[in-house]
């Protein structure tokens, strides 16, 4: 199980999982925000606290919902659905309180060409 929270803590989550790889996405949003990301299913993340205060930006095809922090602006997680159908989570693995990002293997993803 994983902590995690946006920047200044109102939005509070855990994750259920082991991290085995963290994906970098050369898209337009995620290169700016500099993401490294873990997909899970959607039932494997609890919002503990700040629900609330998420507020959601979609671009491109809006079938992600990109989740933020209205007071800090970080964007711990999105929300979307696999090919298949499957709901999943993308947590960004820099927002987890215990993760030595340094021991996290990189996949690259062209993104860009979606």
């Amino acid at each position: 199980m994983h902590k995690g929270s946006c920047h200044c803590g109102a939005v509070r989550f855990t994750v259920d999982g082991g991290i085995d790889q963290g994906i970098e996405c050369n898209c337009s949003h995620c290169s700016r925000k500099g993401f490294l990301l873990w997909f899970v299913p959607r039932p494997a993340l609890t919002i503990s606290e700040g629900e609330d205060r998420l507020t959601t930006y979609t671009f491109n095809k809006h079938v992600i919902q990109h989740r933020f922090c209205q007071v800090c602006g970080c964007q711990p997680f999105g929300l979307g659905k696999m090919p298949d159908g499957t709901a999943m989570a993308a947590i960004n693995i820099r927002c987890l309180e215990d993760v030595e990002l340094d021991e996290v293997k990189r996949v690259a993803v062209n993104g860009r060409e979606f």
